[in-house]
């Protein structure tokens, strides 16, 4: 893994400002200090209709530093990165520590849990990728999607970002930690239909490593086939009805069960998963586990955002809640022990079943195939999930037709627990990782 020359500050520099900013805080009589030291930059470019409609260049840099006075806490930040304006900003931090309360269980985490090795986990593969090729790309992409259908009328925009960035965390246990990486992302949004039949659909692949991004021109085909799949689509009739997510939603079920789970909800007790460790929230056969050592992986971290080594773990096994998701300071709120996970969850990986997905339609026979979610009618105290969908009426096994303007709802606590199936049709887009999901029972309403 070489560090890419087109960064301003060498890593090694980074690390510098941080034991600078460490050093300058022990002076000034911090009791504990934790900093942040990050530089990113990057290229977007959107073609639409085949003309040029966009194109940005991004260049950030920032230190964030907090700091203890017992157990008072401050914190500031700088994009100045000059000596006197570190120190400055040392110093803007502690007088905020001043003049906070006390909170017990403020403070870094404990310094045998830091993390003592960075093991390359492969997360940086810079794009040499000129904005000429960009551009062209972009266009290749666009391209496939009108060839892929006549019904294709119009465009939204095909997009390509390429990103790169490096950071170093440190704090004063002498822990200091941080490394490159990158992230890049092709996209298409498009338009099927004329006048007021007008469907959009899009598709996007996004990897670390450019060369296993999915071609440009399978982007711009899958959007395409994707809009034109929703032409014609109605209402259907209000009921009770199994309801698959299609992969590409799956992954925010995950989500909405690192939420109920985490820390931040459950010590504010405003989480319907309060008390369910060891608990079944699950039908058996789910295996949920986090991996965040994953070579290349989008949510593959050495060490969380307190320093805090991470490491393997099931959070749901045989459909038991096994682990919370805590940071240092929810864990001492809640009287346990930081799970590493104070920034979020690092590859969240639910286990494949055996269906695909053409399979997961078999079985749920009659039901509603979700492609699309709208708003954020999401209760976590209570669990109540509310959503406008789009998708796809399936009788017998078979997609029958395209379905809009509709809302899906449940509760999250019978939603989790009603899950039929879990498919192998896995996309691997983010931190979260799983195929479709096919829920038992959940409410649409229609006409």
């Amino acid at each position: 893994m070489s560090e890419s020359t087109a960064f301003s500050y060498p890593f090694a520099t980074l690390q510098q400002f941080a034991a600078d900013v460490l050093k300058h805080a022990a002076s000034k009589g911090a009791s504990a200090c934790e900093v942040d030291v990050s530089e990113g930059f990057g290229q977007s470019v959107t073609v639409r209709c085949d003309e040029v409609e966009t194109i940005e260049y991004n260049r950030d840099k920032g230190i964030g530093i907090t700091v203890y006075a017992g157990q008072r806490k401050g914190y500031a930040s700088t994009s100045d990165f000059s000596a006197q304006a570190l120190r400055d900003t040392v110093e803007a931090a502690l007088n905020i520590a001043r003049f906070t309360a006390e909170d017990d269980c403020a403070g870094l985490a404990d310094a045998a849990l830091m993390a003592k090795d960075c093991p390359d986990l492969d997360l940086y593969h810079p794009w040499a990728l000129s904005v000429e090729e960009a551009i062209e790309t972009a266009r290749r992409c666009e391209q496939a999607a009108f060839d892929a259908s006549p019904q294709v009328s119009n465009s939204e925009g095909a997009s390509i970002s390429t990103q790169q960035a490096h950071f170093v965390s440190a704090n004063s246990h002498g822990f200091m930690g941080g490394y490159p990486t990158s992230r890049h992302y092709i996209s298409c949004s498009v338009i099927a239909g004329e006048q007021d039949a007008m469907q959009r659909d899009d598709w996007y692949t996004t990897h670390r490593n450019a060369a296993r991004l999915d071609a440009a021109e399978q982007v711009g085909r899958i959007a395409a086939e994707r809009a034109v799949a929703r032409l014609g689509g109605h209402k259907v009739k209000t009921g009770e009805f199994p309801v698959l997510f299609e992969a590409p939603l799956a992954g925010g079920l995950l989500g909405s069960l690192v939420h109920a789970a985490s820390g931040g909800a459950l010590y504010r007790k405003a989480s319907f998963l309060l008390d369910h460790l060891g608990k079944p929230v699950m039908p058996s056969f789910v295996q949920i586990a986090e991996r965040p050592h994953i070579p290349c992986g989008l949510g593959s971290a050495s060490f969380d955002s307190d320093g805090v080594a991470t490491k393997d773990r099931d959070v749901v096994r045989d459909g038991i809640l096994q682990g919370y998701f805590l940071s240092t300071y929810t864990a001492r709120k809640l009287g346990m022990q930081t799970t590493a996970n104070a920034g979020g969850s690092h590859n969240l990986i639910i286990e494949p079943g055996e269906l695909d997905f053409a399979g997961l339609l078999r079985k749920m026979n009659r039901g509603l195939l979700v492609t699309e979610l709208l708003g954020h009618g999401i209760n976590y105290v209570t669990g109540d999930y509310s959503r406008g969908a789009a998708g796809y009426w399936v009788e017998n096994g078979v997609i029958a037709h395209p379905v809009e303007e509709i809302t899906i709802a449940g509760n999250l606590r019978q939603m989790l627990a009603g899950v039929v199936a879990v498919g192998n049709d896995v996309q691997v887009r983010g931190s979260k990782q799983t195929g479709s999901i096919l829920i038992e029972r959940m409410t649409v309403a229609g006409d």
